[in-house]
Parts: structure tokens; sequence; C-alpha cells
């Protein structure tokens, strides 16, 4: 069982302007003459974690991170102005030309999935290769089993929290019922519903309870982006179009890839993984028997390091 390289600092830090109001924070680390990889963080609105350093070979990788739009520590903080998926790709290409980098490994997991794959059907030319995890394809069915009609038969307590907060007349549509509420002009109705919404994602995204996700999901800073822009990108359906990640996926045909997906993941069930393994055959198809959906779950990380291992060496006599 692989475990996650030692911490490490960033040798380098930056603010980019995006487009306003949007500043992104970047960040490198390990080695600068390594093989360019990008951390693609999840949530919408998620934010890196020192710990996201540490899936990569420091002494192999130049690891590129960066908080997307909203989150973490961009600014402004939880902003839903100009915040749409294509903006998040054209904000990683300035970040990749900022950088001086031609091409470059992504890794992803959950939304990072998401955005990694639309990041390499967008410009596949940039593309070295895929890591994804938790795979989420922004189709009606995977939101409606989180968010409305599903999951509340594996964890009913968590979902019944979940509910609580929304009138019974608005529960026939709970996302667009926390969209009311967490762009309130209220600040405490803001706040509860940002602390309801990201302590149910937390509940439920280990196989066994992780006091230390619950406790990262119920920071204010973190509950409040994550609410906010998660719920900003489903209510407008991720800014994209229906199927729109398999039926562009010949585009990203050649390119190789690795698919780590918990087998037991209730925030991204793996139906998705296993539709995307199909449309995209020369990946490689990962499943964890004994995981859920967090990359920090002792199988998901394992496989993460091999996979970050294993294109190291790939890449690097290239």
């Amino acid at each position: 069982m692989r475990e996650l390289f030692p911490p490490l600092e960033p040798y380098a830090t930056r603010k980019l302007q995006v487009q306003a109001p949007h500043e992104l924070y970047v960040e490198e680390c390990g080695n600068p003459h390594g093989v360019p990889v990008v951390f693609v963080h999840g949530g919408p609105g998620g934010g890196c974690t020192p710990d996201n350093r540490r899936f990569f070979d420091p002494a192999r990788y130049r690891i590129v991170l960066f908080d997307q739009r909203g989150c973490g520590r961009s600014r402004p903080h939880a902003e839903l102005v100009h915040n749409t998926t294509q903006a998040l790709v054209e904000d990683m290409e300035r970040i990749r030309d900022a950088l001086g980098i031609e091409r470059w490994l992504v890794f992803g997991g959950s939304w990072g999935s998401t955005l990694s794959l639309v990041y390499a059907e967008s410009h596949p030319q940039r593309v070295l290769g895929l890591i994804l995890r938790g795979i989420f394809l922004v189709t009606a069915a995977e939101l409606n089993w989180f968010y409305q009609d599903g999951i509340q038969h594996v964890f009913p307590d968590h979902f019944e929290d979940f509910v609580t907060p929304i009138p019974e007349a608005e529960r026939a549509d709970l996302i667009h019922a926390y969209y009311k509420r967490l762009t309130s002009d209220d600040p405490d109705t803001r706040r509860h519903a940002a602390e309801v919404w990201s302590l149910f994602e937390a509940r439920c995204s280990t196989l066994l309870p992780s006091a230390s996700v619950v406790d990262h999901f119920s920071d204010p800073d973190v509950a409040m982006a994550i609410a906010r822009i998660e719920c900003h990108y489903f209510v407008h359906d991720c800014f994209l179009a229906p199927d729109q990640i398999i039926r562009d996926a010949s585009v990203i045909r050649d390119i190789p890839g690795v698919i780590v997906q918990g087998r037991y993941d209730m925030v991204c069930p793996a139906i998705a993984a296993w539709q995307l393994h199909k449309a995209w055959p020369k990946a490689q198809f990962r499943l964890v028997p004994d995981a859920g959906h967090a990359s920090s779950e002792p199988g998901i990380c394992s496989a993460l390091v091999e996979a970050t291992d294993e294109f190291a060496g790939l890449l690097s006599v290239r």
C-alpha cells in the first residue's frame, strides 16, 4: 500500500489576474525541471490543501496547484460572477502559458475529474496524460442521485439533516431551494445553508466516517465556497451540454490515462467511471474495492500515488 510523499512547501507562488473580479492563487512545488503536472481540485469550490502536493514524487515532478475562481486563496471568496466551466478551462491555459509549460500531466478528482476532462477535450495537444479519480460526468442522474432521490437509501440520517432546513413545499427541487438560500441577501441564511450543504457532502464522502474530512468541510470559509459555487454550477448543469464529456471523448482517445474509482463511492457512483472507461478504452480502469469517494482513503490514495509514479517513469524517458 502506497502512502503520500513527505510534506513539502512551494518554491514559488503567484497571484494571477484573470477575468475581473477574479485573482487566482498559483503555486509550484517539487523539481522545477521535472515533469509538469497540474493538480485540479474538486468541488467546484473546494480549493487546494497542503496534502494535495504529496501525490507526486517531488524529485521527478514540477507540481502546479491552483485554487479555482472564488475558493481557497483565490479572490474574491465564494464569488459567482464570471465563474463558469469555460472560464476555468481558460484559466488553466493562462496558468500553463504564464509558467512557460508546453504540455503537462493533468490530475483531478471528483469535480476535478470533470474539469480535467473538459480541459483535455478542449486542448488535447496540451495534455501528456490524465489521472482521474471519482468520476463526475454532470448528468441529471448523478445530480438527482445525490441531491434529490437515491442517496437517502444509504444515508437516510444524513439526508434527513440535509432536507430539514427546506420547507416541504420546496423539497421537490432541493438544489434550487438551496441556491435560493445560498444567494440570499441575508448572511445568516447563506451561512446556515452552506454549513448544512457542506456537512452533508463530507458525511457521505468516505466509506467509514472520517472526522478529518468532516472538520475540513465544516470550516466556515470552506463550507461557504463549496456550497455556493457547487450549487451555482449545478443549477446551470455546470455550463455543459447534455452528455458533453462522453460525446467528445473521442478527442482524448489517444491520450494515456488512469481512472481510479472507489467501489462504494456514494458521491460519484462508479457507473460514471465505467461509462468513461467504455468511451475511452485506452485509459486504465482501477476500481478500489474498499473505498468511497475521498482521495484520503487508503486504497484511493495508494492507487493515485502508484499512477503518478508510473507516469513519472513513462514521461521522463520521452
